[in-house]
């Protein structure tokens, strides 16, 4: 699959889950990165608005794409 494919409306590709999984990727990170700065002694200082965006994005991506399975046309 080429990459001008994932933009077409038939591929193989669930976007819904690959914005998710990134963004709760991201969200794995700042952990990690807040444990490693904890355990150095320092303060990790991140937004909360900016973690609950990425909480928000990860639970509605994946929320969406199981209502689009449960929900979704039968074949």
């Amino acid at each position: 699959m080429a990459f001008k494919d994932i933009f077409k409306d038939e591929n193989d590709i669930n976007e819904k889950s690959v914005v998710g999984f990134a963004s709760f990727v991201i969200m794995v990170l700042f952990a990690i990165a807040d444990l490693v700065t904890g355990y150095v002694g320092k303060d990790l200082v991140i937004n909360e608005f900016v973690y609950n965006s990425f909480v928000i994005v990860t639970l509605g991506s994946f929320g969406i794409g199981e209502a689009g399975k449960i929900f979704g046309k039968k074949e």
